[in-house]
């Protein structure tokens, strides 16, 4: 496998989990009662919308 096709292995997953999340976002946007008529999210979902706006670590420069 050479470095140029894990490169693309990687950007192709990178690409697959941001549309995903994206698409979580805008449905998590939309009003409760049309959610619910969708079915979205399934009862149990482990992609709630903690999962989507989990906090990503921040890096603090102490001066």
């Amino acid at each position: 496998m050479s470095i140029l096709s894990s490169i693309g292995r990687i950007a192709t997953e990178y690409a697959a989990t941001h549309a995903r999340h994206r698409a979580a976002r805008t449905l998590y946007l939309l009003p409760m009662d049309i959610r619910k008529d969708i079915g979205w999210p399934q009862v149990g979902d482990p992609g709630g919308p903690e999962a989507v706006n989990a906090h990503r670590p921040r890096v603090v420069i102490a001066r």
